[in-house]
């Protein structure tokens, strides 16, 4: 059974304190005409994983003192919490429908624990909103348009009106901090950029074609994609500052033919579990592939790549 997503979120914002399993109650207009911050309160079962409401309430009374305005909302989605500036219902609506959504199907495949703090993922409305509160909130200019993810300030920092993939892309990140630390850049960027056009196949999540396709294809016609031993042995300059673009690609495309030959999970978990003596991960790429090969590998590899289609 195949359901296919374009997760789309768009976020909002108007302030929520906590949350009766996310009964909103109606924001209320002050006299001068302004909104006031509409609230919620959280119950237990709103709550689940290592965070304890008397945590939640501490973060968001912290939180509270730093919104940039009075026109944003606030939502808990354990292990996060979500700000946004549009409407209320907006914003509750992609908690549930993208952050749960990704976190319930991340941790069923891959991840047992949470990060270790509660961490914010911000929601802003447009290239303007993100901008502007990106400098207010954090003194820094954002280096892309779409969103990034910031273990420096404990928090997610979305453009959502590009649409929900970066956040999904995102959201794999402090996962994979909380899980694999060592993990290295090529996977940590290579699995959450697969899932940047996301959906679920007989109910886990599944990563499709997307925009990456077409640069990778032409640069595996131009002869320039580097073996898999040089990928996976990228430090992070050299993953980051040296022809970025076709690591990435590189990268999510093998993780998605893994995913397609249903070897995705299996590879994780292998390298996981050996990652002190493969600490780049490409004997336990050899090992789940079942060759030693890896240039004829990288053939087949690249000949497949050439027939797929966004």
């Amino acid at each position: 059974m195949i359901r296919k997503f374009q997760i789309a979120l768009l976020a909002p914002l108007a302030v929520l304190p906590l949350a009766s399993h996310y009964r909103l109650s109606p924001p209320s207009i002050e006299s001068n005409g302004q909104l006031r911050a509409a609230r919620a309160v959280l119950s237990p079962a709103a709550v689940p994983g290592n965070f304890t409401n008397a945590e939640f309430a501490r973060h968001l009374e912290q939180l509270k003192k730093k919104l940039p305005s009075s026109g944003f909302t606030i939502v808990i989605q354990s292990p996060f919490v979500v700000i946004g500036d549009e409407s209320p219902e907006s914003v509750k609506s992609h908690s549930e429908k993208t952050v749960k959504w990704a976190v319930d199907k991340l941790k069923q495949d891959y991840f047992t624990k949470d990060p270790k703090e509660i961490l914010d993922i911000w929601l802003f409305r447009d290239a303007d909103s993100y901008e502007r509160n990106t400098l207010t909130l954090f003194g820094e200019k954002p280096g892309t348009p779409y969103g990034y993810y910031s273990s420096t300030h404990k928090a997610l920092i979305m453009n959502i009106s590009t649409g929900g993939g970066t956040l999904v892309h995102e959201i794999v990140h402090p996962f994979i901090e909380a899980n694999f630390p060592a993990c290295p850049p090529w996977f940590d960027e290579g699995l959450g950029s697969l899932y940047e056009q996301s959906g679920e196949v007989d109910s886990h999540i599944h990563g499709y074609p997307n925009w990456r396709l077409p640069g990778l294809q032409a640069a595996i016609r131009a002869g320039k994609v580097p073996s898999f031993q040089s990928l996976t042995a990228l430090d992070p300059h050299g993953f980051y500052d040296e022809d970025k673009g076709t690591n990435y690609s590189q990268a999510r495309y093998l993780c998605y033919y893994l995913q397609q030959h249903g070897l995705l999970i299996k590879f994780y978990r292998e390298f996981h579990t050996h990652q002190k003596e493969d600490p780049t991960g490409y004997k336990s790429l050899q090992k789940i592939l079942g060759t030693v090969d890896m240039r004829a590998f990288k053939q087949r590899w690249e000949k497949y790549v050439l027939g797929l289609s966004q």
